[in-house]
């Protein structure tokens, strides 16, 4: 019996020095060797622990989204005056028959910048309403699309949703964007995701700013309202 105690107990120790080995590289270890555990540890723990646990609580494959056009921006972004932006847009909107005091009440109504990260929900459909911002998938374009709902119809018992973005003319078609979207018909099974608030500001930039090059000219660099 006194063996086995003595063993259990030169487990323990061994554990024990193990997790302070561990601590000390990930937290106190200011060599490259500290810098490069902590690095690798991080990403094992937001690709196989953080997302797929975040998944699960939203219900959706797309929990958190980096802003990557400026197609939801605001002259001013998170200062944005709302009064003069709408001043500006009231036109745009009263095509829809979307007034500035129901404009009010929308979520996010001061939009949101390129490079801005965004949580996100798995919706119920049914309770989707004109002003909600979603995100859907397109045929033709390998990210989401982040727009504002300013119709919904029923087509044969299903939804159709059309979509907005607040920095846009008009409304996405075949015709004039670059990747065929079509954002007139938006169907249930394309909807990834109901935004419900921006998480933090222009830090998304972080990533874009290696993605930039590859982009179309127009869709380069800083947003400004169009």
């Amino acid at each position: 019996m006194k063996r086995i105690k003595k063993e259990d107990l030169k487990i323990k120790e061994k554990l024990k020095n193990g997790f302070k080995r561990f601590w000390f590289l990930l937290w106190q270890d200011n060599s490259f060797k500290g810098w490069l555990f902590s690095l690798i540890f991080l990403f094992i723990f937001v690709q196989f622990v953080f997302f797929p646990v975040l998944k699960g609580i939203t219900g959706t494959s797309l929990p958190l989204a980096i802003v990557e056009t400026c197609s939801m921006y605001h002259q001013g972004n998170f200062f944005s005056s709302f009064e003069g932006w709408f001043d500006r847009q009231e036109t745009k909107y009263l095509r829809f028959n979307i007034s500035r005091e129901e404009f009010e009440t929308f979520p996010l109504r001061r939009g949101f910048s390129k490079g801005d990260i965004l949580f996100i929900i798995k919706p119920d459909i049914n309770k989707l309403k004109v002003g909600d911002i979603i995100a859907f998938q397109s045929e033709k374009k390998s990210t989401p699309i982040v727009h504002r709902i300013i119709r919904i119809k029923e087509e044969e018992g299903k939804r159709i949703f059309t979509t907005l973005g607040d920095n846009n003319k008009e409304i996405l078609n075949s015709q004039n964007n670059l990747w065929g979207i079509n954002e007139e018909s938006v169907e249930e099974d394309q909807i990834i995701g109901k935004i419900v608030f921006r998480v933090v500001p222009s830090v998304g930039w972080l990533k874009l700013i290696f993605f930039e090059p590859t982009k179309p000219y127009m869709e380069r660099g800083f947003c400004k309202e169009s």
